[in-house]
């Protein structure tokens, strides 16, 4: 601006006074180089102008993104602040979490000692009782063993007395096996007259003979037994009642038996049972004869068994 006004004042001065031509030239050529520089400011004024206007631009676009920014910022700042309160939030429930999980397990580990202490002492319980059964077990086998040779034992000996007692077979004498037990049954006609208790000759060989054979069998216990019908007795008489004759009956077998010094008289026991032990009905003569008897019952010693299952239990 001042440019312009200097060279103003420079045409006017020219126009009014008079100079030669070689300060015309001069301030021709002067007024030329103005002319260009002028040009030359012009257009650099043009381009600052346009270089003002596009930094403006620029600068309206950084605003504007820096608004933007800005608003991004504080959305970020927010949900910055919306995680950290959340992040306290789970901090503080995991260490709510991480308290209750340490006394939980500080339950859990006592009650799984408790439990573990537990099963240690069942573990050796059940070990002592394994043992136990085991034992028992072993016990049990021998046992049926045993019980085994018991029923081989009873069998031989029934064989045996069917054997020495065969010709007795026929005349009112039996012979059986049951319930682990040797049952010889003597029929009264074979042994007594009606209301005695004496032994005939018959009958007292089939005694000796049952005794050789028991005299060979020292272990088995001996139980002979008086049977009658239900007749009675005038209490005027000897015998005083069904009972009596029965008892009398079995007492005089137990005698003939311990004639035989091979006989362990320990093993011989006599009962009278009377009529209330019939095989039969007492209804006909046939039923009664039935009835009146002497039953010899012959059990194998059974200490070893009874043992044996006292040991089991």
């Amino acid at each position: 601006m001042i440019k312009k006004i200097s060279l103003g004042l420079l045409i006017m001065a020219l126009s009014t006074s008079c100079v030669s031509k070689k300060i015309y030239n001069d301030l021709e050529n002067k007024f030329t180089d103005l002319k260009k520089e002028n040009r030359s400011l012009a257009d650099e004024n043009s381009e600052l102008t346009s270089a003002k206007n596009q930094l403006e631009l620029d600068q309206d676009a950084l605003k504007n993104d820096f608004a933007k920014l800005k608003l991004e910022r504080d959305k970020w700042l927010a949900d910055y602040g919306a995680l950290s309160n959340k992040m306290d939030l789970l901090n503080e429930s995991y260490k709510a979490l991480e308290k209750n999980s340490n006394e939980a397990l500080q339950i859990n580990m006592s009650k799984n000692r408790d439990l573990l202490a537990q099963l240690d002492a069942k573990g050796k319980a059940l070990a002592i009782e394994q043992e136990r059964l085991n034992k028992s077990s072993q016990r049990l086998q021998e046992m049926e063993s045993l019980i085994a040779a018991k029923e081989a034992t009873m069998k031989k000996l029934k064989e045996t007395l069917s054997k020495a007692l065969n010709s007795f077979e026929g005349k009112g004498l039996t012979v059986e096996q049951k319930n682990g037990k040797v049952y010889v049954s003597m029929e009264n006609k074979l042994l007594f007259n009606s209301g005695s208790y004496s032994v005939g000759a018959e009958g007292k060989k089939a005694v000796v003979e049952l005794g050789k054979v028991l005299g060979d069998n020292p272990d088995i216990s001996v139980l002979i037994e008086g049977h009658t019908d239900d007749d009675g007795f005038s209490s005027s008489g000897p015998i005083a009642n069904n009972w009596d004759l029965s008892t009398k009956r079995a007492t005089a077998i137990v005698a003939i038996l311990s004639e035989n010094r091979a006989i362990n008289k320990q093993n011989l026991t006599a009962a009278g049972r009377g009529e209330f032990s019939p095989l039969t009905s007492n209804a006909t003569a046939e039923g009664k004869a039935k009835n009146r008897r002497i039953e010899i019952i012959l059990t194998p010693r059974l200490d070893e068994i009874a043992e044996m299952l006292n040991e089991i239990n």
